[in-house]
C-alpha cells in the first residue's frame, strides 16, 4: 500500500483508520479467477473462495469501524512507521494497530515506533530509527536458523542430518511461507535450499494439531489451536477446526519462558510461531512468521475480535513501555 504522501494526500477517513484502498490494485481478474499481480498466482473464484473473502471483509469492516470510532472519540494511539514496506490490511499488525486507534505515518520523524516489515526469509538491515523498534533484529527466519536457535534455547534438537538420521523426517524449503513440507525416509541425500526436521507426530484420530502462537514484545498473547487431516498437515488453510486459547492454558510456565527466550534469540518481537507438541510431551517451534496474516480465517468471529483486542492492547502496552 502506498504511503499517504505517495498518493498526494489521503482522505480524512483514510488518515483516521490508516487503511487506504490502494491494495486493491494488487489483484487482477483473468479467466474467471483472481490473479495476484506480484506472484502471478491464480485462485479460481468459486463458492469456497468467495466465502473466505466475505468472512474476511466482515472482520475487516468491524476492525475499521472500531479504529475509526476510537480516533473520532479522541483516543489517539501511538504513531507507527513501517519500513521497507507497509503491510496490507490482511496482515495481523495492521488489524491490531487499527483496532488500537494507531496512526500509520509515512514520515519516521512523526512516528513513536518503527516496524521493520519485510516478508523475505533473509532481511536486509533495517532503516535507521532513533526511537523504539519492532523486529529490527529478526533478519533470518530460515528453517536451519530456526533449528539452530531452537536447540540452543530448548536443549533438545529439532533439526536432523538426513545422511545420519534413520526413519521418517520432514523435508521443507529453507524459505518462508511455501507450505511445501513433505515426509521423507532417511537416510537420504541433502538437497540445496532444503531443510530437514524431525517428524513431530501430533495426530489423534486421523487429525494433526498445530498451535499457532501470536506474540507481542516477544511474549505469547494468543494461541489458535488448529486441527487438520494428516494428509494435509503441511497445507495452508486446510483446517478442520480453529479455536482460541490463552497461552497459559496451552503451555506450562517453563515452556512459556522458553518461548520468550527463543523469540529474544531470533529477534522476534511481533509475529507468530507454529508450535507442535509431540508424543514425548515436548513442544517444538517448527516455523516463525514475522509478517503474519491473521487471525486464522476459520476462527469464529467472536474469537477473532477477542484475539485482535488482546494483541492491540499488548502492542500499545509494549510501545508505552519502550518509550
Amino acid at each position: 500500500m502506498p504511503a499517504p504522501s505517495a498518493r498526494g494526500g489521503a482522505s480524512i477517513g483514510e488518515r483516521i483508520i490508516g487503511l487506504e484502498l490502494g491494495w486493491l490494485t494488487d489483484f487482477a481478474w483473468r479467466d474467471g479467477g483472481v490473479v495476484v499481480r506480484k506472484t502471478g498466482a491464480t485462485t479460481p473464484l468459486d463458492r469456497v473462495v468467495l466465502g473466505h473473502v466475505f468472512t474476511w471483509l466482515r472482520y475487516f469492516a468491524l476492525v475499521c469501524a472500531v479504529g475509526l470510532a476510537k480516533r473520532l472519540a479522541g483516543r489517539r494511539g501511538p504513531a507507527i512507521w513501517f519500513s521497507p514496506a507497509v503491510p496490507r490490511p490482511w496482515y495481523m499488525i495492521r488489524s491490531a494497530a487499527c483496532w488500537a486507534g494507531m496512526r500509520v505515518v509515512a514520515d519516521p520523524a512523526k512516528a513513536d515506533i518503527a516496524f521493520h516489515f519485510d516478508d523475505s526469509t533473509w532481511s536486509p538491515a533495517a532503516a535507521a530509527f532513533a526511537g523504539p523498534t519492532i523486529n529490527y533484529g529478526c533478519r533470518d527466519i530460515s528453517k536451519s536458523n530456526i533449528n539452530r536457535i531452537f536447540e540452543a534455547v530448548f536443549g533438545y534438537p529439532l533439526g536432523i542430518d538426513p545422511l545420519i538420521w534413520t526413519g521418517a523426517a520432514v523435508e521443507k524449503a529453507e524459505t518462508n511461507s511455501l507450505h511445501d513440507g513433505r515426509i521423507v525416509q532417511c537416510p537420504t541425500r541433502p538437497l540445496s535450499g532444503r531443510c530437514f526436521q524431525r517428524l513431530i507426530e501430533t495426530s489423534t484420530g486421523g487429525q494433526v494439531i498445530d498451535f499457532r502462537t501470536a506474540c507481542v514484545a516477544g511474549e505469547p498473547v494468543a494461541v489458535w489451536l488448529k486441527t487438520r487431516g494428516e494428509d494435509n498437515r503441511f497445507a495452508s488453510g486446510a483446517n478442520f477446526t480453529v479455536s482460541s486459547h490463552p497461552p497459559a492454558a496451552v503451555f506450562a510456565s517453563e515452556e512459556l519462558q522458553l518461548i520468550v527466550a527463543f523469540n529474544a534469540a531470533i529477534g522476534l518481537e511481533w509475529g507468530t510461531l507454529d508450535i507442535l507438541r509431540g508424543r514425548d510431551d515436548r513442544i517444538y517451534i517448527v516455523d516463525v512468521n514475522k509478517t503474519d496474516v491473521g487471525p486464522v480465517l476459520q476462527l469464529p468471529m467472536r474469537d477473532k475480535i477477542a484475539s485482535t483486542n488482546a494483541l492491540a492492547r499488548a502492542l500499545v502496552k509494549a510501545i508505552a513501555k519502550a518509550r
